[in-house]
């Protein structure tokens, strides 16, 4: 069974193309026009094994804010619908991720019950043309929309580009496991028999 998705999302603020394939190779066609999202985005497709073509066109002349955050949204519900029913997936992931002097913890659940909680210490207002108090709107956007129990903590860094890259990179890592599929698991891995 493929675990692909294709979504379509247009609104006033943001006009948006994702498909995802939980079973790539890590190819990637991003087109946001932030070129730093753009980075950061093929980092999580290239570390988490994915394929993903995601175009957005978005109210740019405003901020950057709907095309972070719409984006995020849309990639969430692209992992949801193209994990179906989450038969056999190993559900939990979890990587501790060096890059340069920053160490990135992160540690997800695709439980069914969305939460962030989220530690990066980022003291510069923009890598690139991307606002950095953006990262956290859009892990939040994932979470909630891909219905997941997301942690991301900073345990060491001070580069704000070398905490963001390892911050995406960790996501795509921990999430490859959590959709990993495991011929142990019978149906899905919980007590109560659903997530």
């Amino acid at each position: 069974m493929k675990r692909t998705a294709e979504i379509h999302r247009v609104t006033k603020e943001t006009d948006i193309f994702l498909s995802i394939d939980l079973d790539g190779t890590g190819l990637s066609s991003v087109d946001t026009g932030i070129g730093f999202f753009d980075h950061m985005l093929a980092n999580f497709a290239k570390h988490g094994f994915f394929d993903l073509e995601l175009k957005i066109r978005g109210d740019l002349q405003v901020d950057t804010h709907h095309t972070i955050e719409d984006g995020g949204i849309v990639l969430g519900q692209g992992i949801l619908q193209a994990l179906g029913d989450k038969a056999g997936i190993r559900r939990y992931g979890s990587q501790i991720l060096p890059m340069d002097e920053s160490l990135i913890l992160c540690s997800l659940d695709l439980c069914g019950r969305p939460y962030l909680g989220y530690d990066l210490s980022l003291n510069r207002e923009r890598v690139g043309d991307f606002e950095t108090e953006m990262a956290r709107e859009f892990f939040y956007a994932v979470s909630y929309s891909g219905m997941m129990n997301l942690h991301l903590r900073q345990l060491a860094g001070e580069n704000c580009h070398h905490i963001l890259e390892g911050a995406f990179k960790a996501f795509g890592r921990a999430l490859d496991e959590a959709c990993a599929l495991d011929p142990r698991i019978q149906g899905v891995l919980s007590t109560k028999g659903s997530l």
